[in-house]
């Protein structure tokens, strides 16, 4: 429908403001209830950190809109991110919308990184869950809705880029709803005058259609009655929406069926009811490179995503000894904190990034690392805005900061008053899967290395570093090729080291298919004092992606309550070389059944090794097997281009799944062992003259084909190694 058709143009009042209100700054915290801790997550190149920007823009935080394309943005704040145009590390910052404070984190969309959305999530109220109007839910998407589900996070959905050839919203909803099974919700309908000329949304909650001005960069918007030519669209569209309602919630559903009034006020009430009790996903739609949807995505965060308030009161266990400690959302209750995030910064040291869920924190004042039981000084406190920081006097429950100077702190860490600690949960951080070797260019490398690769690990949990016991080679371990790429990179920019770095290695592991039981004696008599140490163990499968299990059941004090934890220690030390190829041992059960001990002669140190010698020996009983991590890949290529990639995928020893239409485009998706998958970027490209496209992320550990096995261990000098 034309332009000069539409109704007479009424100025939105009330939705939102016409242009930009630019909040006072500094100013003192909202309300808990007017608070927002919210995260953006979706698959590379959606749209998340243009989604930001032109938050921030229109927030009044910044005065100009950054583009990723150009390195402008204020969020992508890394060297490598800019000349990448990807996002690499979470950066937080705080904004003001309607009176409300939202403490907003922008997160990477590569499964490289993977572990900056696991971190962010785990202490985010809600979260904004952008999807490409072409792609739809694509494999990190998935990925990252799955981590959100982990920790209960409630979300609102924005399928951004619209303004592309081949947007379908509808086809984005249908895949949202079969992929990661949850009831999407639309409430706004798109408005297009042609195909690919969006324009605009009418919300379907008030009936309005909503144009945005693009000379002033979609800072003000009209609202319009809906047009003619939607009317039979926009109907449907709210039937539905007001049925999906009512069946989430039950006090909409008697006004719904016995067709009492209700206007906006009551479906955006029940609406949050049913978004904060994970029942349902608003999903609304935009172009945030057009400037169009964002202020609607704003007002949606204020409406729909929880304050500290809405969700539950954060528990922790207690330091020592057993039960339950609760801590709410409170500044006068005692201190918990969540250490999310370690940064170093080349002017103030180790930045350690903090959500407050309860008490106060003041600049300068002692605190009690729970985890680690030591008391640490709060150096500098401090608001972020991405790489630039604000010094606060003191925060409070709720809010999302940084301290300076604390250097007893690590990832996952909680810290409390002293005289009230406790444990909060920490958070999964995923096995690395690829390995290379790395070593110093000169003697002056060699010195600084150390230092680099330390402080890099404190960074990153899913960055490990290790010295193989054969070569004496120092490995570094992360998700995939880029993270190590990226690794390498930092070493050289932020910490001027130069390194040779070798092939990559694949993270293979080892464990067993039966069950076995095994004794394990350690018996020394030198004179005097002896060492006595003696367990009778059993190894058993678990199901994959368990890990390692401990069972104690000892019984009748055959071994003293004293020495288990060393037979534990014995049998976690065994773990890291396994009897097939010396790789890590994992998904197993090991129970403790039987033993005996002397009264002079045991010793913690004997029973260590006894444990770690009696579960060698069971391993080698129970049938072991290598492991192989196998990827879950998808590539999206021209028709034209399907038989060639196909065939390749099959010399990889790839599993097809499914071949999927995406009108004159082919979505394969497949598992292939990574073993094989080394440079398939440079393949890709190449088998469809670079109009191909692929994403990988890991999938699963299994057993390694004999030929295959043979192979890897003729490798020499161990260098299969990882």
């Amino acid at each position: 429908m034309a332009m000069s058709a539409l109704a007479t143009v009424e100025t939105e009042s009330g939705g939102f403001p016409a242009k930009p209100v630019r909040p006072a700054r500094p100013g003192g915290p909202a309300g808990l209830d007017s608070t927002r801790n919210i995260g953006i997550m979706a698959h590379i190149d959606a749209g998340k950190t243009t989604t930001t920007e032109r938050i921030l823009y229109y927030t009044g935080f910044t005065y100009k809109i950054g583009e990723v394309d150009e390195g402008t943005t204020q969020m992508d704040w890394m060297e490598q991110e800019q000349e990448r145009g990807i996002t690499i590390t979470a950066a937080a910052t705080t904004c003001f919308w309607k009176g409300h404070r939202i403490n907003l984190i922008d997160t990477p969309g590569h499964v490289d990184f993977t572990v900056e959305v696991e971190r962010s999530l785990r202490v985010l109220d809600g979260a904004v869950a952008v999807f490409c109007g072409v792609g739809g839910v694509e494999p990190q998407s998935e990925t990252v809705w799955r981590q959100a589900d982990r920790y209960r996070v409630p979300r609102i959905a924005f399928i951004n880029k619209l303004d592309r050839v081949g947007a379908d919203v509808q086809m984005v909803v249908r895949m949202m709803r079969e992929r990661l099974s949850m009831t999407p919700i639309l409430i706004q309908v798109p408005y297009f005058v042609a195909e690919a000329d969006f324009r605009g949304v009418v919300n379907l909650i008030d009936e309005k259609l909503y144009l945005w001005d693009s000379a002033e960069r979609g800072a003000t918007y009209t609202s319009h009655p809906v047009p003619d030519s939607m009317r039979a669209e926009v109907e449907k569209a709210r039937h539905q929406m007001l049925e999906s309602i009512a069946e989430a919630d039950e006090t909409f559903m008697d006004l719904y069926l016995e067709k009492k009034p209700f206007g906006p006020a009551e479906i955006q009430a029940a609406l949050r009811a049913a978004t904060l009790d994970l029942r349902v996903v608003p999903v609304l739609c935009g172009a945030a490179f057009r400037n169009k949807g964002v202020q609607p995505l704003l007002d949606a965060v204020v409406d729909y995503l929880p304050s500290p308030l809405d969700v539950l009161p954060v528990t922790g266990r207690a330091v020592e000894g057993e039960g339950e400690q609760v801590r709410r959302p409170d500044p006068g209750e005692p201190l918990a904190a969540l250490a999310f995030k370690i940064m170093t910064d080349p002017h103030m040291g180790q930045l350690t990034y903090i959500r407050i869920y309860s008490g106060t924190v003041k600049a300068g004042q002692m605190i009690y690392n729970c985890a680690r039981q030591k008391r640490v000084r709060v150096g500098r406190l401090m608001k972020v805005h991405a790489n630039k920081f604000e010094d606060l006097e003191r925060a409070t429950a709720g809010e999302i900061v940084a301290i300076g100077g604390m250097r007893e702190v690590v990832t996952g860490d909680t810290l409390a008053d002293e005289d009230a600690p406790l444990l909060l949960e920490s958070m999964e951080v995923p096995a690395p899967v690829i390995s290379v070797a790395i070593e110093p260019k000169t003697k002056a490398d060699q010195d600084r290395l150390g230092m680099a690769l330390h402080r890099l690990s404190v960074e990153d949990p899913s960055f490990r570093v290790r010295q193989d016991e054969e070569t004496g080679q120092t490995l570094i371990s992360g998700m995939g090729e880029l993270h190590l790429e990226i690794i390498v990179d930092r070493m050289k920019r932020e910490f001027r080291v130069d390194a040779n770095v070798g092939r990559p290695q694949v993270a293979y592991r080892e464990s067993v298919t039966r069950g076995a039981e095994a004794e394990g004696r350690y018996v020394r008599q030198t004179g005097g004092r002896g060492q006595y140490g003696h367990v009778y163990l059993r190894v058993e499968p678990s199901e994959p992606g368990k890990g390692f299990e401990f069972v104690d059941e000892i019984k009748g004090g055959v071994i003293p309550r004293e020495f288990i934890p060393a037979v534990e220690k014995g049998i976690k030390e065994a773990l890291e070389t396994g009897p097939v190829g010396g790789f890590p041992v994992t998904d197993l059960k090991v129970i403790l059944l039987d033993g005996s001990y002397h009264e002079v002669d045991s010793s913690e140190i004997a029973y260590k090794i006894a444990a770690s010698l009696g579960f060698k020996d069971a391993v080698r009983k129970a049938a072991p097997v290598m492991l192989e991590p196998i990827m879950s890949l998808e590539v999206i290529l021209p028709e034209g281009f399907l038989g060639d990639v196909l065939g390749d995928l099959n010399t990889r020893r790839g599993k097809i799944l499914e071949v999927e239409s995406r009108g004159t485009t082919r979505v394969i998706r497949a598992e292939v062992p990574l073993e094989r998958m080394f440079g398939y970027a440079t393949a890709i490209r190449s088998l469809t003259q670079g109009r191909g496209t692929h994403t990988m992320q890991f999938g699963y550990y299994a057993k390694v084909p004999p030929q295959v096995l043979e192979k890897i261990l003729g490798t020499p000098g161990g260098a299969a190694k990882a």
